[in-house]
């Protein structure tokens, strides 16, 4: 069974950092593209970053230069470093793979951008 479970989310200030992390079970996680999706109130899930297995990334416009996602094989699990924090980045932050044609979710992590 393919588990991925987060953490890390909290209130920050705007300006701030904070590191999302994303814990696999029953899936080697640097065989499998991870990436990172955040949602608000009232809006569609939207894509942030992906690590694909060989280690190349991708970053969405809206956090490109300010987020890093990145992996430790060794703890299977894949990080997302997120500074220069901002109030529209406010969201539930969500962790996806997809194995053996099967997609998993975590349960996501709140992460709130305020004074």
């Amino acid at each position: 069974q393919v588990q991925l479970r987060e953490s890390g989310g909290g209130l920050v200030q705007p300006g701030g950092s904070l590191r999302l992390s994303c814990a696999a079970s029953g899936t080697v996680i640097s065989t499998n593209f991870v990436a990172w999706y955040r949602q608000s109130p009232g809006k569609e899930r939207e894509w942030v970053a992906t690590i694909v297995s060989g280690g190349a990334f991708a970053y969405a416009d809206s956090v490109k230069g300010r987020f890093a996602i990145s992996r430790d094989n060794a703890e299977n699990t894949v990080y997302l470093q997120m500074n220069s924090l901002k109030p529209e980045d406010t969201a539930v932050y969500y962790c996806h793979t997809t194995v053996r044609g099967a997609n998993y979710w975590g349960q996501g992590t709140q992460v709130t951008v305020s004074w």
